[in-house]
């Protein structure tokens, strides 16, 4: 039913009405940090302009590290006083203070961008989860990085370690090891994937490891290819200096969709969120009287996964990956959508050696989103240190 009222909400802008809507946006980083949180910001700018009437309040950098002593609640309480009926809490780090806040607010609705409780029947009543399926696009970055590296050795710049970072590495190697093998015609053995975690979703100096030496330290150790899985675009900036210095190197920085503009030649691509159409399809639910918190997870539009009003989430190719990587990554993307290619059929091995995925299935949404380790064939750790 969720998602029936989302997509008429999508369709019908009659579902809301011309009656001021005031809605809160919570930022884990910078709003304009050319990643995550600045296609959240953007996401909600896209509120604004089709919804009449709407109007965005947002705290960005709401983290310990930025702002030491801020609590989730507190915020709330200042965006409910000035009108909000809707919260959107932007990262996974903010579970437990959007948990306080919805409960202490049972007027307002609520929702956690990520997170599982309105799964696990552990949410109030009034928040829900919304999530877009990432993974597939994260696939496509990895097809990419598959499809164009001569040395077949990958990097993934990972921030923390959970089951949604796993769950986007993993779905990276599934890519590029389906370009390899399928495509290629290459040996398994062949394709390292390497694995490195910073401790956070951005860099913060002094807390988190620095995510340019790291990239850098994949290309020192013949990497060609670096995959970010950062909210940040470092990884792109790193592999643009070394192309401007002779290397034969490449990236594809993560969730922001111009992010290519900072290092054009050196990028693959970038797979994105597209949080506008989401984001506004609840705000007109919550308008309109009609949001029924749910856990929602939303799939990409395969027949134009580039439309800014239709899909989620989008891989955008860059101006670095070559003509029949580009035509190869067509043929991938239609397969995914058709479900001729199935990345997540068995058999599907953990890193540990224990079964994912037996042979003669393919990986439920459930076992899809529950992820407890990296795959066979990622170098890595699956857990923090």
């Amino acid at each position: 039913m969720a998602m029936l009222l989302l997509s008429l909400a999508l369709m019908d802008p009659s579902f809301a009405g011309r009656t001021p809507f005031v809605f809160g946006l919570l930022l884990v980083g910078p709003a304009n940090d050319k990643g995550y949180s600045q296609a959240q910001y953007e996401g909600g700018k896209y509120v604004e302009a089709h919804l009449p009437e709407a109007k965005m309040l947002y705290l960005d950098k709401v983290n310990p590290a930025d702002r030491p002593g801020l609590t989730i609640p507190q915020v709330v309480d200042d965006m409910a006083a000035k009108g909000a009926r809707l919260i959107l809490a932007g990262s996974d780090d903010m579970r437990d203070g959007i948990l306080e806040a919805a409960a202490q607010h049972p007027e307002l609705a609520f929702v956690h961008i990520s997170g599982d409780d309105a799964l696990m029947g552990k949410a109030p009543k009034n928040l829900g989860n919304l999530f877009a399926k990432i993974e597939y696009a994260k696939m496509l970055a990895g097809f990419a990085a598959g499809m164009t590296t001569k040395t077949g050795k990958i990097g993934y710049l990972g921030p923390l370690v959970n089951a949604e970072t796993r769950r986007v590495a993993n779905a990276a190697y599934l890519g590029a090891r389906y370009a390899w093998e399928k495509v290629r015609g290459q040996k398994p053995d062949d394709l390292t994937f390497k694995v490195a975690w910073i401790g956070f979703w951005f860099n913060i100096p002094g807390v988190t490891a620095d995510p340019n030496q790291v990239a850098g330290s994949f290309f020192d150790q013949g990497c060609d290819v670096v995959i970010s899985g950062l909210d940040a675009p470092e990884a792109l900036v790193v592999a643009g200096a070394r192309r401007k210095a002779g290397a034969d190197v490449y990236a594809l920085p993560y969730v922001y969709r111009p992010a290519c503009a900072m290092a054009p030649e050196a990028c693959l691509g970038v797979p994105y969120f597209n949080w506008g159409p989401p984001f506004l399809a609840v705000a007109r639910e919550v308008a309109a009287g009609a949001y029924k918190p749910s856990f929602l997870w939303l799939a990409p539009y395969f027949a134009a996964i580039n439309d800014p009003d239709k899909s989620p989430v989008g891989f955008e190719p860059g101006p670095g990956l070559p003509a029949p990587a580009r035509k190869a990554l067509e043929r991938f993307t239609a397969g995914l959508g058709s479900g001729e290619i199935d990345p997540y059929a068995g058999p599907l091995f953990y890193q540990d050696g224990s079964v994912f995925v037996p042979a003669g299935h393919s990986a439920s949404e459930r076992e899809q989103w529950f992820c407890p380790r990296l795959l066979w064939g990622m170098e890595g750790d699956s857990a923090a240190k």
